[in-house]
């Protein structure tokens, strides 16, 4: 009974690999939006079909091995070259033979795992990381992918999340996971949804010919007191009181006389201009924010009502999801995208220094980026040139925004033409 228990975790944990469609699907590899590589479909038969969707988890794993060979153009007679059907076989072989190594490196791996790990593996797998799960660790030891050598962590995250993954480098231990900051250890977790990938330089998108007319598309009108940037300021006033340390923020949710409780940020929720229910305070290392999330907790964004919402809003909520998984790390605020669609990121630490230009970074389903970087945020403090500030500026904000983005690139000018977006208030960071 145990031997066939594991057996069939086992099957279904194969049968559970990424394949390029269900890879579209879940977000997590766009190909238009990150520039991972995804096989062509082959046109023909519904069976052409199907077993060219077989062959496509190879292809994209071993995309720089697989090099496809042309296929010989068709006569006007309708007969192909001579010597295509020898290269389409060739090619077919070659497929099957990295599918068996892909297969057997699978397999070595999951027999290293006791059933209790397997069954923790495939419950995050099969949720998508919408489950908290354990770490599976296992140790260190590379595998063999042919002529090539890959870490536990490099081939589940090939497997189940980005087919176009190159090298462990490139994967971020989230901080809750036994495999955080411990480079030394002689085992290494192989949950695939306890990584994120880390963002790298991008290439900002075209910038639009002209501007929506629209009324949210307006310059910001600081005379209006809801606005978060007066909210900064008020801040920023309280925190020059003699009895609290520089660049911390109060808690106004607590009252004088209780006891005082050590924050690092407060994160306010808005919709275009509107910011909608209170501060949410976090004391945890980190906080996942999310509108609907199978199980967790954290500031879920689903709860907050308000009334006569445009359908632009009820859209982008729509795209939330799971969220963002926000983390306070020895570097600096990290910010992980759960969610299938992209969130779009700016921050002091990420602007150009003294630069009018607005840098906003695109970060795509299942990345990272450090969205503060405390020792650039020293080094700006005394750098930057108070000349080039524009009215009201904070420091220690940061604003991230769900599915849609906004700058020099973007239709919107302006974070408030937004419809959901997210306005971080650092604490004493340091």
């Amino acid at each position: 009974m145990f031997r066939t228990k594991r057996s069939g975790l086992v099957r279904r944990l194969w049968r559970s690999r990424l394949i390029p469609d269900k890879e579209r699907e879940d977000g997590n590899g766009k190909s238009g939006e990150d520039g991972a590589a995804v096989c062509v479909q082959a046109q023909g038969s519904p069976r052409s079909m199907q077993d060219s969707e077989c062959r496509t988890v190879t292809c994209c794993l071993f995309k720089d091995r697989d090099h496809s060979e042309p296929r010989g153009p068709e006569t006007v007679q309708g007969t192909r070259d001579p010597g295509s059907g020898s290269s389409e076989t060739q090619e077919a072989m070659r497929r099957t033979v990295l599918e068996q190594e892909l297969k057997s490196a699978t397999y070595s791996l999951l027999k290293r795992l006791k059933e209790r790990a397997l069954d923790t593996l495939l419950e995050a797998v099969e949720s998508r990381g919408g489950m908290p799960s354990d770490c599976v660790m296992v140790s260190r030891t590379d595998l063999r992918l042919g002529g090539h050598v890959a870490s536990p962590q490099l081939l589940v995250c090939k497997l189940y999340r980005w087919s176009d993954l190159q090298h462990s480098a490139q994967l971020k231990p989230l901080c809750e996971c036994n495999s955080f900051g411990a480079l030394d250890s002689p085992t290494v977790c192989c949950n695939p949804y306890h990584y994120s990938r880390l963002c790298g330089p991008e290439s900002p998108p075209p910038p639009y010919s002209r501007l929506s007319p629209n009324e949210e598309h307006k310059p910001l009108d600081l005379s209006n007191s809801t606005l978060s940037y007066t909210e900064i300021l008020l801040m920023k006033n309280i925190t020059s009181s003699p009895n609290i340390t520089p660049g911390e923020f109060s808690d106004a949710s607590m009252s004088p006389d209780a006891p005082k409780q050590s924050h690092w940020c407060n994160v306010a929720y808005w919709e275009h201009r509107t910011r909608v229910g209170r501060l949410y305070t976090v004391y945890e290392h980190s906080v996942s924010i999310f509108y609907d999330l199978p199980q967790g907790t954290g500031f879920c964004l689903g709860q907050l009502n308000l009334e006569h919402r445009s359908s632009t809003v009820q859209r982008t909520r729509g795209k939330i999801g799971y969220g963002i998984l926000l983390s306070k790390e020895p570097d600096g605020v990290w910010a992980y995208n759960r969610s299938e669609h992209p969130i779009f990121v700016n921050s002091p630490t990420l602007d150009i220094p003294n630069s009018r230009t607005l840098v906003v970074r695109k970060v795509m389903p299942g990345y990272s980026i450090k969205v503060f970087d405390y020792e650039r945020s020293c080094l700006l403090r005394h750098t930057t040139e108070a000349d080039l500030l524009d009215g009201p500026y904070d420091p220690n904000s940061v604003r991230i925004s769900f599915a849609k983005g906004w700058g020099p690139c973007y239709s919107r000018q302006f974070i408030t033409s937004c419809p959901c977006w997210l306005e971080i208030l650092l604490n004493n960071h340091r």
